[in-house]
């Protein structure tokens, strides 16, 4: 039997995973949650107008997706995770347990925020936040359509919350004001 892999995604890997899986479930990982708690100055704004990106901050519980993927596909599944999600290394790789929708509970990689890291943002208001991704763009786009890809998803598995729809609305009002 091959070895499992599996990787936790939380933010764009739940709705882009960009690697060959086997087997994708709904998990749950206690002990951190979702948050714009990163300043992006690479995928989604720069060194001189950096936007937030999601990362895995301490306490709480997070809901997202996990992706087994097959042994003979995990070297090249790691590089491709280890570029895209590592470009300015703000994450610290860890092996995680998640409790898939099914009840098991397995090991992920999974990348958490690295709170000692200068672009650590840390626990911002809602205005401050809308106010860092509102007109922020880098590499991957605009930082708005990663909230609003985000939002959007979120809402369609049934795990939104109130906040990310609260920032999205004031996001979208700062962008339409100016």
């Amino acid at each position: 039997m091959d070895k499992e892999h599996w990787v936790f995604g939380y933010g764009s890997l739940i709705w882009r995973p960009g690697f060959a899986w086997r087997e994708r479930r709904r998990a749950r990982l206690n002990g951190r949650h979702r948050a714009f708690c990163i300043y992006s100055v690479h995928h989604r704004g720069t060194y001189q107008r950096p936007g937030l990106v999601l990362g895995l901050a301490p306490g709480g519980a997070v809901v997202g997706a996990a992706y087994r993927v097959d042994d003979g596909d995990w070297a090249e599944t790691y590089a491709y995770l280890d570029e895209r999600e590592q470009p300015t290394e703000t994450y610290v790789e860890r092996l995680i347990t998640v409790t898939l929708d099914d009840g098991r509970k397995v090991q992920a990689l999974g990348f958490l925020s690295d709170r000692g890291h200068p672009q650590w943002a840390g626990e911002l208001s809602l205005e401050t936040q809308a106010r860092l991704i509102a007109g922020a763009a880098g590499v991957s786009g605009r930082n708005s359509d990663y909230l609003r890809d985000l939002v959007g998803h979120l809402r369609d598995d049934g795990g939104c919350g109130v906040f990310m729809q609260r920032l999205l609305q004031r996001v979208e009002a700062l962008e339409a004001s100016g």
